[in-house]
């Protein structure tokens, strides 16, 4: 139902995304919560169009593909064809690697979290830029969804460790290290040049 919003144009309701388990795999605790919460930060026209989000143990390669792919897909967005409304598969033994040694299993459940939004950030990216936005060229597209994602995953970094004690810690030392990135990256570029 759409309102009125200063009897100028109609406003649609935000259109929550659902989520559709079909993994074997057990997921951490709160992960359904720690999705929505992560769509719900984005901007809700960005979601437009976005039916659902499908959680799968492995994403099988795509037809169409014969490159051999390196490693699992962690995400694959795919975009509306005919009848079927477009949707975000997101692949949990990618992220969750349940198949590894007991070190690398440790550490991808203490960043699954962090993984888990980056993956969703870069799908919702590769929608808002391939039906939304119609002015970015089709070379360009990488770049921008690449953008898109790491933008919007410092932010929502940022707002979830707000209050931590690492966040108080380091705040006041963040432009310093933001000018050494700098500076080092400068460096490399001419030392590629030299070489």
């Amino acid at each position: 139902m759409a309102t009125l919003a200063s009897g100028l144009k109609s406003v649609r309701q935000a259109q929550s995304v659902s989520l559709d388990n079909q993994s074997s795999i057990d997921l951490p605790k709160g992960t359904e919560e720690n999705i929505q919460s992560i769509l719900k930060f984005l901007p809700s026209e960005h979601l437009a169009g976005l039916d659902k989000v499908k959680l799968v143990d492995f994403i099988k390669t795509p037809k169409g593909v014969t490159a051999p792919i390196k490693g699992d897909l962690p995400g694959l967005y795919h975009p509306k064809v005919q009848n079927t409304k477009a949707y975000l598969e997101v692949s949990v033994g990618a992220l969750l690697k349940p198949t590894e040694g007991f070190a690398q299993k440790m550490m991808a459940k203490q960043s699954f979290k962090g993984n888990l939004a980056g993956v969703l950030f870069s799908l919702v990216g590769q929608h808002y830029y391939l039906t939304l936005r119609h002015s970015v060229k089709k070379t360009n597209l990488e770049p921008q969804i690449r953008q898109y994602a790491e933008k919007n995953l410092k932010a929502w970094s940022g707002t979830q460790n707000q209050n931590s004690f690492r966040a108080k810690l380091f705040k006041p030392l963040q432009p310093m290290f933001e000018r050494l990135a700098k500076w080092l990256n400068k460096k490399a570029v001419q030392a590629q040049k030299k070489g």
